[in-house]
């Protein structure tokens, strides 16, 4: 008897073949609901399917208006965030002599004065735990609101607190408090923003947008340089003393806010979006998935966030300090150099995740790392021949210290979107804590044995981006995964 329908007649596995062909000849929508601007967005089957580590042959859509809105407020936001966060170390001396006992020895007031600042770090990893954890549970938006309200009312509060000889004791208390709050607000935005932006542009543009972001934090770094630059050049140090010291603050305090109400504007990620509507966010604690089933990220991203550490800390926090003591710069001259490299630095982030988007991670790092490796130890080599050399090669080595731009695009595709802002927020904020806390204490350790160790590390640093250049290219596929607005179509198609 023939089969009543022609399809029925098919064996089976001709009828999966031909349910395959249908499949990828489809195209996927993403529902209205899902996407920022209200509007509905069509994108080729052929244009998600892709290698992780391999170049697409589908040219991927162009950023569109709201992409970039997205890129700018995140971006806007976390440079804002960043300088709340480091303009406590540019007066660091005021604040020492306020909030401790007028009596106490000034090499005791600076050992707690930077063990208040190293509180900040020390936090991070259990608010960037925390806040991730509702990341992953209650949404990226939320999160990443809070983060840069709780560091603008922190910053607000250090610029309003009274000094110790108002309270007395409770003073350096509050001060403790307020940098707390601070280093939990900083745990959860870069990983956020990392997260939020990554889920937010196509496939072909995460690295850009992440470099993007990575930029806009190195902002944040010069615009505390240079606020405290006006403040010192615009009132005597008496009146630093007095009141000037608050205004960094307060001025942080108000440009968080602003942000604040600029984020109310963004979005939350389709990616996310599609979970929740599809009931499949994570019903367990996100660590414990997370150190279950993904070490193997979790390694490679502490590495990463070891090597983004070692080369903001020392080329940009720290080369102030040694172009004074060692180089005999002038403070002036030395504060000019650090900005004017960081000028480069902005540049060469968003650049370096262009870059890896069209390359890949394994082939960037072992290209990128041989600059580094070259530039940083030329820098070091020649600082100390001229000032205008010392300003050339400032802008060459902030030019290569730009591979940090591309570590956050390995780090968002090393865990899957259920886990991955608790996964990118662990592994970041653990790393950052230990080696951007121990960097400079082994460094300044080693300068007594040899007055170039700074740039022996850089070059150890180098060496080991080129070792997960190398590892990344051959066994990339077993840590990178998709990720980007194709990786919703992958999700629909996998529901369908």
């Amino acid at each position: 008897m023939a089969a009543p329908f022609p399809f029925a007649a098919l064996p089976q596995r001709a009828r999966r073949r031909r349910n395959m062909t249908r499949k990828h000849q489809k195209t996927l929508e993403i529902p209205n609901s899902l996407r920022d601007d209200g509007t509905t967005e069509v994108i080729p089957q052929e244009a998600r399917i892709m290698s992780p580590t391999t170049t697409p042959a589908a040219a991927p859509r162009r950023l569109t208006a709201q992409d970039f809105k997205t890129l700018g407020l995140s971006a806007l936001g976390g440079a804002l965030e960043f300088y709340d966060f480091i303009i406590f170390v540019f007066f660091a001396s005021v604040i020492g002599h306020l909030f401790f006992p007028p009596d106490m020895p000034d090499w005791l007031v600076t050992i707690q004065t930077f063990g208040i600042f190293a509180a900040g770090y020390l936090v991070r990893p259990i608010g960037g735990i925390v806040l991730a954890h509702f990341g992953d549970m209650f949404g990226r938006k939320r999160v990443f609101a809070f983060s840069i309200m709780l560091m603008a009312l922190s910053t607000l509060g250090m610029a309003a607190m009274p000094t110790y000889a108002t309270i007395g004791i409770a003073a350096p208390i509050l001060l403790i408090l307020m940098r707390v709050l601070q280093g939990a607000a900083i745990g959860g935005e870069v990983p956020g923003a990392w997260t939020f932006v990554a889920e937010h542009v196509p496939f072909r543009r995460v690295g850009f947008a992440c470099g993007f972001l990575t930029s806009g934090l190195s902002l944040g770094i010069l615009l505390g340089s240079f606020i405290a630059t006006i403040i010192n050049s615009a009132f005597t140090p008496e009146d630093v003393a007095a009141y000037a010291w608050r205004i960094p603050f307060f001025l942080g305090g108000i440009f968080g806010l602003v942000a604040v109400y600029l984020r109310r504007w963004l979005q939350e990620t389709p990616i996310f979006a599609e979970m929740k509507q599809s009931r499949s966010l994570m019903r367990e604690l996100p660590l414990k998935a997370v150190l279950r089933d993904y070490p193997r990220g979790v390694v490679i991203s502490m590495l990463l966030t070891w090597i983004l550490s070692a080369a903001i800390v020392v080329t940009t926090l720290m080369t102030a300090t040694f172009l004074q003591k060692l180089y005999g710069y002038t403070a002036q001259q030395s504060l000019a150099a650090t900005s004017f490299g960081t000028l480069f630095l902005i540049f060469s982030t968003a650049a370096a995740g262009a870059i890896v988007d069209r390359v890949g991670s394994g082939r960037f790092f072992i290209v990128a790392s041989i600059f580094f490796g070259a530039a940083t130890f030329a820098f070091y080599t020649y600082a100390a021949t001229s000032l205008t050399v010392l300003f050339v090669l400032y802008a060459i080595m902030g030019l290569s210290v730009g591979l940090v731009g591309a570590v956050p695009y390995v780090m968002v595709r090393a865990f899957p979107a259920r886990v991955r802002f608790t996964g990118l927020s662990f592994s970041y904020n653990v790393s950052y804590a230990i080696f951007g806390g121990l960097t400079p204490l082994a460094v300044a350790s080693l300068l007594p044995l040899n007055p170039m160790a700074h740039a022996y590390y850089l070059l150890f640093i180098a060496a080991l981006a080129f070792a997960l250049g190398v590892y990344l290219l051959v066994k990339g596929d077993t840590v990178e995964a998709d990720v980007g607005i194709e990786e919703l179509n992958q999700r629909l198609a996998a529901g369908a």
